[in-house]
């Protein structure tokens, strides 16, 4: 019992800690609404910590975007509506995840104009924002957004709601753990106390005895 109590301790712990480091590292940072559409646009400098610099690194950002590229994700966003390709009016109604919208399209301020899911018709250059992704869009369809800082932004996006949904799994089973052990506890203080004024042995061993009965 002693053992498990303190197993149980530290499960609840490392479950504690799990759950503020989740919170802290998913802090900042969400989607910003755009106008006449019904997905955000999502920005890198929107975000900031220990995650966003591990994700926006070279060194895993590739590994990243190669899991993007190979989960067709983009390609998944094509819809055919009637026979014919959905148009733009029903595309900016639809609620695109954080990595649809981040790194298979361009930034809408970007200006493109819309032909299909991940085609998109640039326009002069020189009319582009300050917003380096506008060039960095390709409608190649190995490319599209995967370099983009929106398309990191995403990724970021997408993780956070995972691991606030996670964190409420989480939570609950904190819950369930900490009531478990409140009443291990309570347990094992009985017991012991049990056995600090009755020992195990002789109480049998009265039980166990007949009763002489004197005359």
């Amino acid at each position: 019992m002693y053992l498990y109590l303190w197993a149980m301790f530290i499960i609840i712990a490392v479950l504690i800690g799990f759950i503020i480091f989740a919170y802290a590292v998913t802090d900042k940072g969400s989607g910003r609404p755009v106008l006449n559409r019904a997905y955000p646009d999502y920005y890198l400098e929107d975000y900031s910590g220990w995650l966003k610099d591990r994700v926006a690194s070279d060194g895993y950002w590739g590994k990243i975007r190669s899991c993007i590229h190979d989960s067709k994700s983009c390609a998944k966003t094509g819809r055919v509506v009637g026979g014919y390709p959905e148009t733009a009016d029903m595309y900016y109604l639809r609620k695109l995840n954080p990595i649809q919208s981040g790194c298979c399209k361009p930034p809408t301020e970007c200006g493109y104009i819309y032909v299909n899911e991940t085609v998109w018709n640039p326009v002069n250059a020189a009319t582009f924002p300050s917003n380096l992704d506008c060039n960095r869009w390709s409608n190649d369809q190995e490319q599209l957004c995967y370099n983009c800082d929106s398309c990191k932004a995403g990724v970021l996006g997408s993780l956070k709601k995972s691991w606030r949904k996670v964190s409420v799994i989480n939570i609950v089973v904190l819950i369930i753990l900490v009531i478990a052990y409140v009443i291990a506890c309570g347990a094992f203080k009985n017991n012991k106390r049990m056995d600090n004024h009755e020992p195990y042995g002789a109480t049998r061993m009265e039980k166990a005895r007949p009763t002489r009965i004197h005359f």
